[in-house]
């Protein structure tokens, strides 16, 4: 057997959730090792300046503000709102089959923003720029082939044959999680039978600082906005979330057809769609770990739970792992328990579960009320919609608790 480099926790997985975990164990005193399959070099690559919709880059979140104090204690606030990102100010909900229309506005709620739209690479940049001057230990550009474990110690095998132990070991690793399946964590999942497009287009009208979404039977449309360094205002990411077959018509389309689509389905909201950039699909699953945990080991971010878009969400519930864990631990360290105790690791459990589980159902119950094409249904939900915008206290605690305004 080759030696064994040991750490007391092992983060596999150094996308925008595990290096933002690896990151604050470091400043906690662990030893801390962090595995990602992509070089560093890449990943520490500043992008250039977006002139035009091929310089964003597709992936981007929506950062609430309780993510945000998460990136601020962490120290890498100030180096990602650096570089391009666009805080918005109002949601805009409606259905594109009535009337009903909500709208959410940070100054009701005495907020700067109800969130910030950031490129996920630019995230993930600014914490390895941080781990660069960190204490964890990078091993980077290759790939984890196995896990073994025994009574008082587990680990991972690399496919350059090099082995790493740890007390605790942490998967972030995906909603495909290896590590999941090879610790024998099962989950609930199924298909929503439903394609996210997803691209960024230039707009003839200023975005308005403002987060747009209509519904349809056929899924939602999101218009999330976007700033190039020159603060243009005219940019957003979209995502179309739509049934397959729809979908792939959708992404059959010439640029133009497509154009004319984008622009019909937000009904010329910021005028005609000028531009748009290669477009991309991906399938849409919902997935939720039955357990987060095991002896030693623990899931986090996607590899624990993936949820639809249409909310934006999925960032935040991972960051959302990342408090808790981190609390858990610093509470851990500071009582001189290990960090793979078993109590230790049902409270980080007990913390995430009920609030991720509540999230996805709460998505799924959206999905299935904008799905339904029922005169009666589409009556209730705009009615419902037009009510809840006129009563500003519980509109707004709805706005602040989504967002972690509260946090």
């Amino acid at each position: 057997m080759s030696e064994l480099t040991h750490f007391d926790i092992l983060v596999v997985g150094g996308g925008m959730v595990g290096s933002a975990l690896a990151l604050g164990l470091s400043r906690q005193g662990w030893n801390v090792g962090l595995v990602e399959g992509s070089d560093r070099k890449t990943l520490l690559q500043e992008p250039a300046p977006a002139s035009d919709v091929d310089g964003f880059d597709p992936r981007v979140s929506a950062i609430s503000v309780a993510s945000q104090h998460l990136l601020q204690q962490l120290d890498v606030w100030s180096n990602i709102t650096a570089g391009r990102h666009c805080p918005y100010q109002t949601m805009t909900v409606w259905d594109g089959d009535g009337t009903g229309r909500i709208q959410f506005e940070a100054a009701e709620l005495r907020a700067p923003a109800l969130g910030t739209i950031i490129e996920n690479r630019r995230i993930v940049r600014a914490l390895f720029t941080a781990l660069a001057d960190s204490n964890v230990e990078l091993i980077d550009g290759v790939k984890v082939t196995g896990w073994w474990q025994d009574r008082n110690t587990r680990g991972i095998r690399l496919e350059d044959d090099r082995m790493l132990a740890a007390q605790l070991v942490v998967a972030a690793d995906g909603a495909h999680s290896r590590l999941r399946q090879w610790v024998g964590l099962p989950t609930r999942e199924w298909d929503y039978d439903q394609q996210a497009i997803v691209c960024t287009v230039r707009t003839a009208q200023s975005h308005r600082f403002t987060a747009w979404q209509r519904f349809s039977p056929t899924g939602p449309l999101a218009f999330l906005p976007l700033l190039t360094e020159s603060g243009d205002e005219h940019f957003c990411s979209i995502v179309w979330s739509q049934d397959t077959e729809e979908a792939r018509r959708l992404m059959a389309l010439d640029d133009d057809a497509f154009r004319a689509e984008l622009e019909n389905a937000i009904e010329r909201e910021l005028g005609s769609v000028e531009v748009v950039s290669r477009r991309y699909a991906f399938p849409l699953r919902q997935r939720h770990a039955k357990d987060y945990i095991a002896t030693g080991f623990a899931l986090m971010g996607d590899a624990a739970h993936t949820i639809h878009p249409l909310a934006g969400q999925g960032a935040n519930l991972g960051y959302g792992d990342v408090r808790a864990l981190l609390d858990e631990l610093l509470r851990a360290r500071k009582a001189g328990i290990d960090p793979d105790n078993d109590l230790v690791l049902a409270r980080y459990q007990r913390r995430r579960k009920g609030e991720n589980l509540t999230m996805m159902a709460a998505m799924e119950g959206f999905k299935q009320l904008f799905g339904r094409d029922e005169l009666s249904v589409r009556w209730l939900r705009n009615t419902g919609m037009r009510w809840l915008n006129q009563l500003g206290p519980i509109k707004n605690r709805i706005a602040a608790e989504a967002m972690g305004l509260d946090a």
